[in-house]
Formats: structure tokens, C-alpha cells, sequence
């Protein structure tokens, strides 16, 4: 561990004289990225240089305990060696979550799909309960969600809704959550009582900009139409809805959130270019192999994650073989005891892949 932190540290420095270079300052794009190596790196070099002192520190009371005879000076050096100790043992396990290799994208706002499955009217009215959840959720955590489109069930929640989430570390922890959810109850629509399965998908995609993901306008059919549902006096009667189809790919993006037109095609833009990041880190890791399979899934939002069973207000997480008897409260938006069960495994994961010990 020490070999890693001592390169590091050099990285540390390079990086240093590198972002100050007349080339690197000319380059937004370059700038950014060593900028925010910088910031990573520097939270570990800082730990590093603690953990090092104190390293020396346990030295020097060592070394007055072997040479020391006045018994109080012996006392103070060995309470002052528990002390260092301790220390010693908490910078050691914050240093090594520090080296688990970070998701660049966890630090971003993203974007949230929430789209009905198999189960017909009752899959809609779950994908409505589900983001409701994640609504309750963002509320908790200080976070602002805006919906950007949507399409209501015939009975009730939505065959399909997308909203944008920004705050801190919005994408570090939502994506976890992508996958589809299955749901065990008996349908509101069901007279006899019987338990029906039905279930949603969602989809979280980190928020690129337009530094990461370029998207040449050639490519895109910008299409606009009268806005639908409440929104005032602007619905229906002027052409602010934004229709965008990406050519190359096939994919269409809707917007009607705003009463403005060009603000729609900002926001269409960003779910645009989520989208087409997704496509292409699929097709990166199919180039390199078989990407190991973790057992926290790969966000792949054909992936069966969750199940709710209403009879016995049980929640499972399959990743983890996680079970808990509190269905009402999960619904409700407390999904952190998923999130951080999740985090953990995914850590040790990559702690056990990297080597370190």
C-alpha cells in the first residue's frame, strides 16, 4: 500500500506543475481533467502525509520507551504510543477506501428513467409508486429532481417518466438503483384478489456535457409540438415542446417541461448525450472482454435487482441477497440501507480486484 501512496504522490506533484503549463491552461477540456486529478489526489496525499507523520511519531515513543528511565516521561510516551496507535489504525482503513478506484461519473447530476414493464396496467401504476420512492428519496437528500417528460398509464402512473437530479454526488448514489424492480401484489385492477407479479425498469445515466460526449447537429432531426398536461396558459397553443431524433442511432429524446422552446432543447440535449455516453460505454467494455461481473450488476437495466412483495411487506435485493420487512418506509424513500449495503459490497469488490489489503 505504501508503494501506491508514495506513487500517488508523485502523480500528486506532476499534476501540480503540469495544470500551471501555458498548453494546459489553453485547453479547457485538458484543464478540467487535471484539475479534478488534482483535487482527487490531493485528499489521498493528505492522508498519505498524516499517516506518515504519524508513522514517525510512533518511532520517536518507541524510541524514548527503549532509552527513557524517569518513569513519567515513560507514562506520557506510553499513552502518547496508544494514541498514535489508534490513529495509526483509523488513517490505515481511511486510506484504503481512498485507493478503491472511483467512478469519474459519481460526483455528476444524472439522468432518471422510470419506464413500465410486463403487467400491462398495474406495471404503470408500480413505475408511479417507484418514482414516487425516488422522489421522497431526493427530498431527504437535499436534492432537486425536475421532470422533463412524461406519458400517464390508462389506470393510473406512468408508462414512462424522466426527470433530471442534481445535487452532491447525485450519480454515486442512484446508480445502484438501475435495473428492473419487480413488484408482487394484488393489482388494484383485480377482483379476485389474486397476486399478480409486474414490474418496471429504471435507468440512471450520469449527465455528460458537451466536453465528454460531442454531438454533431447534423446528426439530430429537431422536431417541435404544443406541450400536453398543466403548465398554463402556454399548453396547447405554442410550440415549445422539443422532439429530438439522434439519425446515427435511432434514438428519440422528448422535452416539454419548460413553457420555453430553447430551454426544452437544452435539456432534451443533455438526456440526449446520457443516452449515446450509455451506448458507447457498452460497446467499450464488449471490446475489452468480458467485464467482470460484479455482484452489485453492471446497471444494465435488463438486470432483475429488486422485488417488492406486498403480502409480507418484503423488500430483496438479489445483488446482495439483502432482505428487509419494512416495505411502507422503503416506499416512502428510505432506500439508504440498500444504497450503502450496495456501496459496501462494491467496495470490497474492487479493494479485493486492486490488491489492496
Amino acid at each position: 500500500m505504501l508503494d501506491k501512496l508514495q506513487a500517488l504522490k508523485e502523480r500528486f506533484e506532476e499534476v501540480g506543475q503540469l495544470i500551471i503549463l501555458p498548453d494546459s491552461m489553453a485547453d479547457m477540456s485538458k484543464y478540467a481533467k487535471l484539475t479534478k486529478e488534482y483535487k482527487d489526489l490531493e485528499k489521498i496525499v493528505a492522508a498519505y502525509d498524516e499517516y506518515d507523520l504519524v508513522l514517525q511519531n510512533i518511532d520517536s515513543s518507541k524510541a524514548i520507551l527503549d532509552k527513557e528511565k524517569d518513569p513519567e516521561f515513560r507514562e506520557m510516551a506510553k499513552l502518547e504510543l496508544e494514541d498514535l496507535r489508534e490513529r495509526k489504525e483509523k488513517l490505515e482503513a481511511e486510506l484504503k477506501e481512498l485507493l478503491i478506484p472511483k467512478d469519474p461519473n459519481d460526483s455528476k447530476d444524472c439522468i432518471l428513467e422510470v419506464r413500465a414493464g410486463t403487467g400491462g396496467d398495474e406495471a404503470a401504476i408500480f413505475a408511479g409508486d417507484l418514482f414516487r420512492m425516488y422522489e421522497r428519496f431526493c427530498e431527504m437528500q437535499g436534492w432537486k429532481l425536475t421532470v422533463l417528460d412524461l406519458t400517464f398509464g390508462t389506470a393510473g402512473g406512468y408508462k414512462e417518466i424522466i426527470a433530471t437530479v442534481s445535487g452532491a454526488d447525485v450519480y454515486g448514489m442512484l446508480k445502484y438503483e438501475s435495473g428492473v424492480h419487480r413488484v408482487q401484489r394484488v393489482p388494484a385492477t383485480e377482483s379476485q384478489g389474486r397476486v399478480h407479479t409486474s414490474a418496471a425498469s429504471v435507468a440512471v445515466l450520469p449527465e455528460m456535457d458537451e466536453v465528454e460526449v460531442h454531438l454533431d447537429m447534423n446528426d439530430i432531426r429537431k422536431d417541435t409540438y404544443c406541450s400536453s398536461g398543466p403548465g398554463g396558459q402556454s399548453v396547447n397553443t405554442t410550440y415549445s415542446a422539443v422532439r429530438l431524433t439522434h439519425n446515427p442511432t435511432g434514438l428519440v429524446v422528448t422535452c416539454q417541461d419548460e413553457k420555453s422552446q430553447i430551454k426544452n432543447f437544452e435539456k432534451a440535449l443533455k438526456v440526449l448525450r446520457s443516452r449515446l455516453y450509455e451506448i458507447e460505454l457498452a460497446k467499450h467494455n464488449e471490446s475489452v472482454g468480458a467485464q467482470r461481473k460484479s455482484m452489485v450488476g453492471s446497471g444494465d437495466r435488463s438486470d432483475k435487482i429488486r422485488t417488492y412483495n406486498y403480502p409480507q411487506s418484503r423488500v430483496t435485493d438479489h445483488r446482495i441477497n439483502k432482505t428487509v420487512y419494512n416495505l411502507p418506509e422503503v416506499m416512502d424513500g428510505h432506500i439508504e440501507e440498500f444504497i450503502s449495503a450496495l456501496r459496501m459490497a462494491e467496495n470490497l469488490e474492487k479493494m479485493q480486484a486492486g490488491g489492496i489489503e
